[in-house]
């Protein structure tokens, strides 16, 4: 049904709520929020004056659909799902979506543990019905090196049992012997008051109250070394000079206060922008990280770094109690009562304008510039390299986008375990998360055509179901731009053959191969278009092709790996593994088992005329290669 603008205009409620701009193919090119949502999507199709960005973007405008909140609060969350979720076009985004490593303390156990987390439930406060927190930090191999540390000097545990309960089930790990645990797991060892005052060090030590620990490590070594015991002086010197090069880290302090907060500043050219942000915790800096964030043009500093906001705290385990800003933002009083019922308890936003925070603010800013200075060559090729090349690759075929293209391959040896594979490539970049793996259930030997047509049809038999569901959301409920296959005619004409049945239409291209397998060209439309080897849209191509192999490959030899023992004989009904040994040890390999006669076969003692006949059967139907070189033989 063709959607008249002006006519849903005229239905728009006067409610707090969010509204969705869709473009031609129900693509979500714009997510928004609205105190008054009749007066907020109008505005959009007046005749004032609007920036260049909006005037685009209202001109690829099909239809919009809306969604009613209470508040204008529930709105800004299902604002910042909605643009996590879909990543529209025109919304400033964060380019990427990093998680930030923490290091947890579970003071809620009788024994407790220091564990690495990435997005981890824990306590902030000092509180211990949950798991202490502490980060978010840089560096993964820092905190690593940290909790590694800290095992060492307190003698903590690093297993998973439940004690006391598991105490004296099992013998004491490795590290007991080697002095690097006190050992709770046996009786006798260590009191859950010594063990608790070792943790409560390391706490110390996660606040940065690090004399006790240096004049601990100092009194051992200079026992050790007056007792001639020089390995253990050494070993004590090590772990000293450890901790004074992380104290060394954190003398740098914020503003004399021993608070929680986030320092965030921005540097932007007009076309890119860097957000630069500080993170402070109980006044030291523990590290601090950039983002960068694409659709900027024609966005203020304020706008930009509203949406930074928006999006990162929505995404980020934990929240400071103060976030210092370059400048005031739109909705700051909203956004505050967001993060405060996220938190918990109360978070502040605010622009410093002198002192130590405004240079704090200042420093950071500086940050951002030298990051985007240093970066722009780097990521323009970068943006050639992917975005670039995908859409050049569109523009060879001749459709209208290739941001989303899906490639297959089929794996197998001699027919064994035969595999598919999925990969995705998302704006030129593998998305991992998307790839898929497909076990072969209809076929039976080496027959990649079928088996590729099995694949394709499951996989878009999946998506035609799924269509119109918004739950669950995977990569096989997502429409590809371009499917990929890895060959030329007869590859994609199967794939044409699955999309017509399924009523689908989706451009499909083949990547042909030299005599030396490298791609030549690309396959389309019954046409073989030349590619430029030297560019980066063929660079795009091979590696998809090559990412493709890798991953069926990976997929086969990971199932071979399981089934070492796996032999054809096990896909006949009646030949189990004990039949199966007797054959190989009366025949000596495959070849010789289906060159036997159906009497031969029943000759050997474990075997009955059922079972010969259909042994006999199997082979007269697949038929064993002559050029298999014996390849049979070795899989068992």
């Amino acid at each position: 049904m063709e959607f008249d603008i002006e006519e849903n205009l005229k239905r728009l409620p006067k409610s707090p709520g969010v509204y969705i701009m869709h473009a031609a193919d129900d693509e979500i090119i714009y997510v928004g929020k609205a105190v008054n949502l009749f007066n907020r999507v109008h505005s959009y199709f007046r005749s004032t004056k609007k920036s260049p960005k909006i005037q685009k973007m209202v001109g690829h405008i099909q239809y919009f659909e809306y969604i009613v909140t209470d508040s204008e609060l529930e709105a800004l969350v299902l604002e910042s799902n909605l643009i996590k979720k879909h990543r529209p076009r025109y919304n400033t985004m964060l380019k990427d979506d990093k998680s930030y490593p923490y290091i947890k303390v579970t003071v809620q156990e009788d024994f407790p543990r220091i564990l690495f987390a990435r997005r981890p439930q824990g306590d902030t406060g000092g509180g211990k019905s949950r798991a202490r927190l502490f980060g978010p930090y840089t560096s993964a191999w820092a905190v690593r090196d940290t909790i590694e540390l800290i095992n060492k000097i307190y003698t903590l545990r690093t297993c998973n049992r439940v004690l006391p309960r598991d105490r004296d089930k099992q013998r004491p790990c490795l590290n007991y012997h080697i002095k690097q645990c006190s050992g709770p797991c046996k009786s006798g060892t260590v009191t859950e008051t010594a063990y608790r005052e070792s943790v409560d060090g390391a706490l110390d030590f996660l606040n940065g109250n690090y004399k006790p620990i240096l004049d601990m490590l100092k009194g051992r070594m200079d026992k050790a070394s007056e007792e001639l015991r020089y390995e253990d002086a050494i070993q004590w010197r090590d772990l000293l000079n450890s901790v004074k090069a992380v104290a060394q880290k954190q003398k740098i302090t914020a503003a004399g206060s021993n608070e929680d907060r986030d320092v965030v500043a921005l540097y932007g050219d007009g076309k890119d922008a860097v957000v630069q942000i500080f993170f402070i915790r109980e006044g030291r800096l523990q590290g601090r990280d950039h983002y960068y964030m694409t659709g900027v043009q024609d966005q203020t500093e304020a706008e930009v770094i509203g949406s930074f906001v928006k999006q990162f705290y929505a995404g980020t385990p934990f929240i400071p109690k103060e976030v210092m800003l370059e400048c005031d933002i739109e909705d700051r009083g909203l956004i505050e009562e967001w993060l405060t019922k996220k938190k918990g308890s109360k978070v502040t936003l605010f622009t410093p304008r002198r002192g130590m925070k405004e240079r704090l603010i200042l420093l950071a800013k500086k940050n951002a510039e030298l990051i985007l200075s240093t970066d722009k060559e780097k990521l323009e090729k970068e943006e050639q390299r992917t975005y670039g090349a995908a859409m050049a690759l569109a523009e060879l075929i001749g459709i209208d986008s290739a941001l989303r293209i899906e490639s297959y391959d089929i794996s197998n040896i001699s027919g064994f375990e035969s595999v598919g594979s999925m990969v995705v490539f998302e704006k030129g970049r593998a998305k991992k998360s998307d790839y898929r793996k497909f076990r072969i259930k209809t076929v039976v030997g080496p027959n990649d055509y079928a088996s590729m047509e099995e694949v394709l049809t499951r996989r878009f038999e999946r998506l035609t179901q799924a269509e119109g569901d918004e739950e669950g959301l995977d990569s096989f409920t997502r429409y590809p731009d371009l499917i990929l296959m890895d060959g030329g005619k007869g590859q994609v004409n199967i794939a044409l053959d699955v999309l017509n049945k399924l009523g689908l239409s989706i451009p499909v291209a083949g990547m042909v191969k030299d005599d030396h397998h490298r791609t030549r060209g690309i396959y389309f439309d019954n046409n073989e278009l030349p590619i430029d080897s030297h560019g980066e849209t063929f660079r795009l191509v091979t590696r998809i092709q090559d990412e493709t192999h890798r991953f069926a490959i990976e997929y086969h030899r990971s199932l071979h790996g399981k089934a070492q023992l796996h032999s054809v004989l096990d896909d006949i009904q009646g030949i189990g593994d004990t039949r199966r040994k007797a054959l190989l040890r009366s025949f000596g390999s495959i070849e010789a088992i289906a060159a036997a006669s159906e009497e031969e076969l029943k000759d050997v003692p474990e075997m009955n005329g059922r079972a010969a006949q259909a042994v006999a059967d199997f082979f007269k139907e697949h038929p064993i290669a002559e050029d298999s070189g014996g390849q049979g033989a070795k899989r068992f």
